[in-house]
């Protein structure tokens, strides 16, 4: 027999051993329930402290990634608005250069034109000048036409233009050749060949000369014409610029009489022109032959800058072509950044989406663990049900 005494009423009753044996089993039965109640609640609690745990820290680096894809998005655009800020200060410089050059290019070609018309002007003034000098020259020596003539009686013609001409060779033409021609190789020559030069012996003009007196004519050449082809011929062999005739014959032609007459239309670059105009004409085509050679400076002077101008603009189509090639290359570098940039943002999408897939997993293990009990871990395991049933016979110990 066994004595218990009540922990309520504080008395003392004796039971059997089959009636201990029943109480000290379900004193056993009822703290190993508690316990194992008490353990469920920890293991419940230390799995919502985990997944509290994986939570916050999924949220955390979720968070973090965030920021640093925030970060390389605004670090990329920041590279992105400077690359396209110095693109844009690049072209503005480039345009404002060429606008510069182009200004002055403008300001040059003004400049010439305006130079190009005073010089027109200038030349246009000094001919009128000449013309009018031509003209007075010719009314001067129209006066002295009938002493002129008179004065010839007694001497030849070739006699009266060669003493005309020595009596002024020092002073007016200090290096000009004057001479007879005696070179008769190629079957004809003329009467006189004038040649002037300048400081540098740079022929300035070249005339053959023909003289006919009124004795001179013949049955078959009585006129001026009639000697005109075979003076052209004479001034080809010689290598003269310029034909004159000066003529006594038909001496009753106004034509003739009025003055310097051309035979442009017959033959090139041929005078006619009486005794009077012989010093005149020479005077007439050496200053034309100055003046075209001045002129021929200038023209050479416009031309130099209108090369200077060609070489302007090859140097700025070259200069156009460099830019065009550095901007292309700027422009392939340029969309190279955005493909990078945009391979960037694939890569952070990929990694956003890989961690809400993170997040969707645990969200499943997490219902997962909600739904485990004592029965399921055991249920068709009986390992781990001979584990559990050590551990409540370990309890049941215990207590005992």
């Amino acid at each position: 027999m066994h004595e218990i005494i009540c922990p309520h009423c504080g008395k003392a009753f004796k039971i059997d051993e089959a009636g201990y044996a029943d109480i000290l089993k379900q004193v056993r039965d009822s703290d190993f329930e508690q316990q194992l109640h008490k353990r469920l609640e920890l293991a419940e609690q230390d799995k919502r402290n985990a997944l509290e745990l994986a939570q916050t820290r999924m949220a955390t680096e979720m968070q973090m990634a965030a920021v640093a894809k925030d970060s390389k998005i605004q670090e990329l655009k920041a590279k992105l608005d400077a690359i396209e800020v110095a693109q844009k200060l690049a072209v503005m410089v480039a345009v404002s250069k060429v606008e510069k050059e182009r200004d002055e290019m403008k300001n040059g070609l003004e400049r010439a034109t305006l130079e190009k018309l005073i010089a027109e002007k200038s030349l246009k003034d000094r001919y009128e000048t000449q013309i009018k000098d031509r003209d007075d020259t010719i009314e001067r020596l129209r006066e002295m036409k009938a002493r002129l003539s008179t004065k010839m009686i007694g001497e030849t013609l070739e006699q009266h233009c060669e003493i005309e001409f020595n009596r002024i060779r020092a002073t007016a033409f200090p290096r000009a050749y004057f001479e007879k021609d005696n070179d008769a190789r190629t079957g004809s020559k003329g009467d006189y060949i004038f040649r002037d030069s300048d400081e540098s012996d740079t022929e300035i003009v070249s005339i053959m000369f023909e003289m006919k007196n009124v004795g001179d004519s013949t049955a078959t050449k009585s006129k001026n014409e009639d000697f005109l082809k075979e003076l052209d011929k004479d001034r080809t062999e010689k290598g003269c610029e310029y034909a004159v005739l000066v003529s006594l014959l038909e001496p009753d032609s106004e034509l003739y009489n009025v003055g310097i007459v051309d035979v442009f239309h017959r033959y090139s670059k041929m005078y006619i022109i009486r005794p009077q105009f012989f010093l005149p004409i020479i005077t007439l085509l050496r200053n034309a032959a100055l003046n075209s050679l001045k002129y021929k400076s200038e023209l050479a002077l416009v031309r130099a800058q209108n090369i200077d101008i060609t070489e302007f603009e090859t140097q700025l189509e070259t200069f156009k072509a460099a830019f065009g090639k550095n901007y292309d290359l700027a422009s392939r570098r340029f969309q190279a950044a955005i493909e990078e940039i945009d391979k960037s943002i694939n890569h952070l999408q990929k990694t956003k989406e890989a961690l809400l897939g993170t997040d969707r997993n645990l969200r499943l293990a997490n219902d997962k663990a909600q739904e485990v009990t004592i029965k399921k871990l055991t249920r068709d395991n009986p390992t781990m049900a001979a584990k559990f049933a050590g551990v409540k016979n370990q309890g049941l110990s215990d207590v005992e």
